[in-house]
């Protein structure tokens, strides 16, 4: 049997996103190319690997094995590359991560303070959502995941380095903004602009509420990401509950507001994870020990006090 790595590679692709265009651009290869990789493979393999109904593809039963080893033999390669990388010390590497879209208003800080260090080290960041970052653990595409509360039932180990307070934000003249002790009720008749379901600031703004009573409240709107949550509320169009890490600007310049809201702010923190027994190269386990042991010291969080 005559499988080249390029065309595990591909297929690997391939099979994550289900989908050729994304799987080409990723590769930063052309659409045919991609496709003539997949043929040759399925005509090795004298099996068919997807199957398309519609506009949709998906793998048979035969492609899903071989995904499971293709992710098994990519996983032995990079394997071997951390232990070639050990062989330089740190001097050269590259460090995987998965990042919470939150969390990259402080992740490129210590990124920056930690390549300073270790010069010859190079970085892949994906900057991404809650679901996708569970699927880079799950893959083991990813040295580590930075996020918020750790998902339950995964074999994960996770590492706690540093409080993330979230708060409720309003323009500066919102009715509310000069108020005191706000209680929850209160909010009831707001509308809020969320992020969209299953993000870890909703899911905890949700149990949150859930747990003081206050399920319901006004209308919601949802936004794809921090920033417009921001612009949306300094246009006046509801309330946001974000981390505190991502207003340092906004207070300073004294766009938005924090409110003075009873139980707040929620008192959340964020967790470097990686799958259990996982091997770290030199340059992975000494950037794991760089977040524990020194990413309180080197960042600060935004006071919402002296912003309200």
């Amino acid at each position: 049997m005559n499988i080249t790595l390029r065309q595990l590679k591909v297929f690997e692709a391939v099979a994550r996103h289900l989908n050729y265009t994304r799987a080409a651009e990723e590769l930063f290869l052309s659409q045919p190319a991609v496709s003539m990789q997949i043929k040759q493979l399925e005509e090795t393999l004298g099996q068919a690997l997807f199957e398309q109904m519609g506009k949709k593809i998906f793998l048979t039963d035969a492609g899903k094995e071989v995904y499971r080893y293709s992710l098994a033999i990519a996983s032995q390669l990079k394997e071997m590359e951390m232990v070639l990388e050990e062989m330089n010390g740190l001097h050269a590497g590259k460090l995987t991560l998965a990042v919470a879209s939150t969390a990259n208003y402080f992740v490129p800080t210590l990124l920056g303070m930690f390549i300073q260090r270790h010069k010859g080290v190079t970085v892949d960041i994906d900057v991404t959502n809650r679901e996708n970052l569970l699927k880079a653990l799950v893959a083991n595409t990813t040295d580590f995941a930075i996020m918020g509360q750790p998902p339950d039932g995964l074999e994960l180990e996770a590492h706690l380095f540093l409080e993330n307070p979230l708060v409720v934000i309003a323009p500066p003249d919102h009715p509310l903004a000069r108020e005191q002790q706000i209680p929850l009720r209160k909010l009831h008749q707001e509308t809020f602009i969320e992020r969209e379901r299953g993000s870890g600031t909703r899911l905890a703004r949700e149990r949150f509420f859930a747990a003081h009573g206050a399920e319901s409240f006004g209308e919601t709107m949802e936004m794809s990401s921090n920033e417009a949550i921001k612009q949306a509320v300094q246009a006046g169009l509801g309330l946001g509950v974000l981390s505190l890490h991502t207003l340092e600007l906004e207070l300073i310049l004294k766009r938005l507001v924090v409110l003075d809201v009873e139980n707040f702010p929620i008192m959340r923190h964020w967790f470097i994870i990686h799958r259990q027994g996982k091997r770290f190269s030199a340059v992975a386990e000494a950037f794991k020990q760089f977040v524990l042991t020194e990413s309180q010291s080197l960042l600060t969080v935004p006071s919402a006090e002296t912003a309200a």
